[in-house]
């Protein structure tokens, strides 16, 4: 991978640096998961809500609203793995994969417990394939 596209990235050359890597991850998704997220984004990213109170007060918002509001709360989650593992390319499955899995939950085909679930796993994925390669 290019240097330029390279953050700080931390390695995981060992058991013990893998599972510092993974927690770093958990503590991020963590961080976007709840405090970054708030309600604005984790009511109206879900298709099925209301669209949320613009900013200007405006309740007239677009009805793909939820969206733009998905891919702005996975893009804070890609900007995490990013920052962390210095991957674009985890940053790019991130942003995909937390999407796919976000929208099926706000489709009520997954609980909480099971979206949170997969979102760690995927973290764990990373964590593997940055371990072994």
């Amino acid at each position: 991978m290019p240097d330029s596209l390279m953050i700080a990235p931390l390695a995981a050359t060992g058991p013990v640096d893998a599972l510092a890597l993974f927690f770093a991850l958990v503590i991020g998704h963590a961080f976007a998961d709840f405090p970054l997220q708030g309600d604005f984004l984790s009511h109206g990213k879900n298709r099925h809500n209301k669209p949320p109170q613009l900013a200007d007060g405006s309740e007239n918002a677009p009805k793909a609203l939820w969206a733009y509001l998905m891919s702005a709360h996975c893009l804070i989650h890609a900007g995490f793995v990013w920052v962390i593992t210095g991957s674009v390319a985890f940053a790019v499955a991130e942003f995909i994969l937390h999407w796919i899995i976000d929208v099926f939950k706000c489709e009520g085909k997954t609980s909480f417990a099971i979206d949170q679930g997969l979102h760690v796993a995927t973290k764990a994925v990373f964590v593997l394939i940055v371990w072994l390669f």
